[in-house]
């Protein structure tokens, strides 16, 4: 039979009823059902000849039933010639015309047929597919050539026109959303640790028992433990204010059953006393702030298993209170910081990212401080422009550095910042001395360092006397003694800079220690006493900065400072902050908070339902106030209460020092022994 006829039959086919696979039988040999066929091809041209066909071909018996099978389920995909012959003119390719018989093909629409229509079962079937693709790549080019040129072509013009508009737009949403983007899978730690040490010095034989075992629900931020209590909601939820330029801004809500249990763990933190805190998290154990005051509390007891497992915790149940629409990973979410309820988050986030970073898992601390300056870039609250860039030289992310200073350097002014001033200095150097750097790019990235660093010690002259210090590297009698880096250098700083060179270099002489880094720093600060001699201009442009900037730090920068603990920075905090009471769940609230609910007013308690010795301890305490709290009232009775209590602490104080001074401590008995040796209470 000919490969033509064969086409035609199969065509055919696809344009008959499903097959009666019921009355089929085997036997027939190969030559039967070839005359069957050729009987089929005679009576093709018309109606009732058709039937014929189809009368013929029921009891036809076949040797693979299978192959008519899959005959079978192709006929859906399929269309058959006379269907194809009754669609309009439009849906074919240009340049072919309508058929009056279907049953004569042109030589065009034979092999567009063939690649499309007939699937045999022999080797020829690859040899049709490639064919189809090749058609269909040429028409979506346009022109006849290589496919894979094609869709290289294409791809370089998309990467083009995308670059363009990227460009053309402004610096704040898409550049952003670029460097601040955070990847699920490095939110987890342990895919770091892996990365170290490897799966099975990670996992170990820690398998959970499945008999024992409670269900929680699957978080991204961190993995729930069997120890903890049985999760039940607090109370916490986040609702959806509004969305504005693709930027959804959220905020968390307490609920009633939440509220009065905040407000007894406000008791608690007045009391003064962290047992109270323990029993309140024992009817409560997803109560954050209590979670987030107990966890400093362990960590001052230098319990830092049990510091890190509250946060955790605390954070599982921000998670499980999230907003479906609420992206941890797009950057475009977003939380007020003035808002009190969304404090805790942040807080949360910062200590849990402060472990990571002591537990060695930098880049996983990175992950978590983009998501922290996603929450709200422009406010910044926590101020982790001050931390980005000591994770990303810690986690080798040196050009996510670089992207970052290029981006916001337009509307933030990093170069004005010390870190950032002399990370990028630091980050070009490490770039140079990578191993797979052609030398002329090796070069050039030190060229650019040793120009950055001059800039920043010029700007910055205070940095380097007390990054050596720390560094335990005694400076030159040269450096010392010259009046731009002597001690006039960082007496005469500003209070505001004096506080960012202190947290600069309290968190990252860590990074300086090394033997060719340091080599490189002599290197620089003799060529900038070179030009400080040679009388340059930056040098007295650098100074008129220095002084007419960085008189005052806004209220954000004390606030990291705070909670970075670093004590070369809290040194140098000015008189306001250090003067009034720092509570550990929202140290430096803003001034301009949005309160969604107020505590109801406490009773006013007297001197006689307290006791005398309460009171004499909380005396002691610098933000001691007679009246219990912030009143304002102006009664004559309510101050002489005040009086008379101030009188009371007055005389316990002259009591207790009288006691204390006619204390005396009995001697041991020498005479009931007299053969007791001298040497024996020595």
């Amino acid at each position: 039979m000919s490969t033509r006829a064969l086409r035609r039959l199969k065509g055919k086919q696809r344009g008959q009823e499903a097959l009666d696979l019921g009355n089929l039988t085997l036997g027939d040999s190969p030559e039967e059902q070839a005359a069957g066929e050729e009987e089929q091809l005679d009576t093709a041209n018309s109606k009732a000849s058709t039937r014929k066909a189809k009368k013929n071909k029921a009891p036809k018996n076949v040797s693979n039933i299978y192959e008519l099978i899959g005959d079978a389920d192709n006929e859906a995909e399929n269309i058959s010639p006379d269907e194809e012959a009754e669609k309009p003119d439009g849906n074919k390719t240009s340049g072919t015309e309508k058929n009056d018989n279907p049953g004569i093909k042109k030589p065009d629409q034979k092999q567009d047929d063939v690649s499309t229509k007939v699937k045999p079962l022999s080797g020829d079937r690859v040899k049709k597919k490639k064919k189809k693709k090749k058609t269909k790549v040429t028409l979506e080019g346009g022109q006849e050539a290589v496919p894979d040129d094609n869709i290289d072509l294409l791809l370089e013009n998309l990467d083009q026109t995308n670059g363009l508009s990227l460009q053309n737009e402004d610096c704040g949403g898409s550049d952003r959303r670029s460097v601040l983007h955070v990847e699920h899978r490095n939110l987890n730690p342990e895919t770091e640790l892996k990365r170290y040490f490897g799966a099975r010095a990670v996992q170990g034989d820690q398998r959970p028992r499945q008999r024992n075992r409670q269900y929680h629900r699957s978080t991204w931020m961190t993995s729930p433990k069997d120890s903890w209590p049985r999760f039940s909601r607090p109370g916490i939820s986040m609702t959806l204010l509004q969305s504005k330029d693709g930027i959804q801004f959220f905020t968390f809500e307490h609920g009633r059953d939440y509220q009065q249990v905040q407000f007894k763990f406000l008791d608690a933190v007045e009391s003064m006393d962290p047992n109270n805190i323990v029993a309140l998290l024992q009817l409560n154990p997803y109560h954050i702030d209590s979670l987030l005051q107990l966890s400093d509390v362990c960590r001052i007891q230098e319990d830092q298993e049990m510091a890190r497992d509250l946060i955790e915790r605390a954070m599982y149940s921000f998670e499980c209170a999230f907003h479906p629409l609420f992206s941890l990973t797009s950057g475009t979410s977003r939380l007020d910081y003035l808002r009190p309820e969304n404090r805790a988050f942040y807080l949360a986030l910062y200590k849990h990212m402060m472990f990571l970073e002591k537990r060695g898992c930098p880049r996983t601390a990175l992950e978590y401080c983009k998501l922290i300056l996603s929450l709200d870039p422009d406010s910044d609250p926590l101020c982790m422009l001050l931390f980005i860039d000591f994770l990303m030289l810690r986690s080798r992310e040196y050009h996510s550095l670089l992207q970052l200073h290029q981006d916001w350097e337009e509307h933030r002014n990093l170069s004005q910042l010390p870190n950032f001033a002399f990370s990028t200095a630091l980050c070009h150097f490490h770039l140079s001395q990578q191993e797979d750097v052609d030398p002329e790019e090796s070069d050039k990235e030190r060229h650019k360092a040793d120009q950055l660093l001059q800039n920043a010690l010029i700007m910055f002259p205070g940095v380097l006397i007390p990054l050596l210090d720390l560094c335990t590297v005694q400076p030159d009698p040269t450096v010392t003694s010259h009046a731009f880096f002597g001690p006039k250098s960082q007496i005469g700083q500003p209070p505001a800079l004096a506080e960012l060179t202190a947290l600069y270099v309290g968190r990252t002489h860590t990074l300086w220690r090394e033997a060719a880094v340091m080599l490189w720093l002599e290197e620089s600060v003799k060529e900038v006493l070179r030009r400080v001699d040679a009388k340059d201009p930056l040098v007295e442009d650098c100074q008129n900065k220095r002084k007419q900037r960085y008189q005052s730090a806004p209220r954000n920068i004390h606030r990291h400072v705070l909670l970075s603990e670093i004590k070369e920075a809290t040194s140098s905090l000015p008189l306001e902050v250090t003067s009034q009471p720092v509570m550990g769940f929202d140290p430096l609230p803003p001034l301009d908070s949005v309160m969604s609910y107020t505590r109801p007013e406490r009773q006013h308690v007297g001197a006689t339902n307290e006791s005398t010795l309460s009171l004499f301890f909380r005396s002691l305490l610098p933000n001691f106030n007679f009246q219990g709290g912030p009143r304002q009232e102006d009664d004559m009775e309510v101050a002489r209460a005040g009086q008379e209590l101030n009188q009371e602490v007055n005389r316990l104080m002259v009591a207790m020092r009288d006691m204390l001074a006619n204390i005396r401590f009995q001697e041991p008995p020498r005479e009931d022994n007299p053969y007791r040796d001298e040497e024996e209470w020595d």
